[in-house]
């Protein structure tokens, strides 16, 4: 009786947890995505990257603002970067969501090194 109790009771916690979760997600308005892969082409003019995804043919271009984070990670720990410092060929990891044209809008951007 008591074991049904305590399963009951931690289930309902379990529930309301992913509904608040849920919650919180939906008032942020956007689910963060993430895309990784290496830079095919580049074109500023148009503030955009776009990243194979490693070992595949699938491509997706990522769009950048003056808001996105480009960053590094050099021995561990993550640096800034310059937008000029990625480069076609640069392995990338792309964090961000999609806007209502369904396009990937990155919010960061972070260099990687080469496998």
């Amino acid at each position: 009786m008591k074991r049904s109790l305590v399963v009951s009771i931690v289930a309902v916690l379990v529930v309301a947890g992913l509904a608040i979760a849920a919650g919180k997600e939906k008032a942020a308005g956007t689910k963060q995505t993430k895309w990784e892969g290496t830079v095919v082409r580049s074109d500023k003019d148009q503030s955009t990257l776009t990243v194979r995804r490693g070992g595949t043919n699938i491509e997706k271009v990522v769009h950048y603002t003056a808001d996105t984070k480009w960053t590094h990670q050099v021995k561990g720990k993550v640096e800034p970067i310059e937008m000029s410092e990625v480069k076609d060929g640069d392995r990338v990891i792309c964090l961000g969501s999609y806007d209502d044209k369904k396009e990937f809008q990155a919010t960061r951007i972070d260099k990687r090194l080469p496998h």
